[in-house]
């Protein structure tokens, strides 16, 4: 062995063993964001819920319906923000029309992958979002992700900033008159279901009249 050779640090076993084991879980993660990407971009998303951060998940029929309630009540190529809902997301951008302007505000990162259409919220600091996003959408539709009164509360905060009037809100039946006292909003006749049956009643509220049959709501 040369002085040179003498010269170059070598790794123990076991450093090398972590060195490899960092570099084989930094592999797996990037493999991860490129899938989680690939599937936003092309319409799959199909992360699965986690209940810890209350995710239930729509089923199809409710995704569709959603969308189209909010596109007959604003047209397309209109500015939609979306709040805790983020299973709607491809669906009204792939109706919505190439203008379109649509955003998640989601607490979920995982979601981050549709890229900028994304904006990291947490209903618990209901107005750390951008401030050149008030009273810009032209609709907004929230699914606030507890039943409390402390929840919806402060979505109520969120979506009265975002929204240049029109609503749609899912919750359960028992927040009825809360939603009515803080954003005059009434039971619209649709009903969200979920790919997994809810124990809750959960209703669809909105502050305007859906007179276009067209979706059948």
């Amino acid at each position: 062995m040369s002085s040179e050779d003498e010269d170059v640090p070598q790794l123990s076993a076991h450093t090398f063993a972590a060195l490899q084991d960092f570099y084989r879980e930094q592999e797996e993660r990037e493999s991860k964001e490129i899938q989680a990407k690939e599937l936003a971009l092309t319409g799959g998303v199909d992360f699965d819920e986690n209940w810890q951060l209350s995710q239930f998940w729509y089923d199809q029929n409710t995704i569709d319906g959603l969308a189209d309630l909010a596109l007959e009540s604003v047209g397309k190529n209109s500015k939609i923000a979306l709040v805790s809902c983020p299973t709607l997301y491809q669906a009204i951008k792939e109706k919505a029309g190439p203008e379109a302007e649509v955003t998640l505000f989601e607490f979920d990162q995982r979601f981050a992958a549709i890229g900028k259409d994304f904006v990291l919220y947490d209903y618990k600091a209901p107005l750390n979002i951008p401030r050149e996003k008030a009273s810009y959408y032209d609709i907004v539709l929230a699914d606030p992700p507890f039943l409390s009164e402390e929840c919806l509360t402060k979505t109520a905060v969120t979506i009265k900033f975002l929204t240049k009037g029109k609503i749609i809100l899912c919750t359960g039946a028992t927040m009825a008159e809360l939603a009515q006292r803080l954003l005059d909003l009434r039971k619209n006749k649709f009903e969200p279901k979920h790919k997994n049956n809810l124990a809750n009643e959960f209703w669809c509220f909105t502050n305007f009249n859906d007179d276009n049959k067209k979706s059948g709501l």
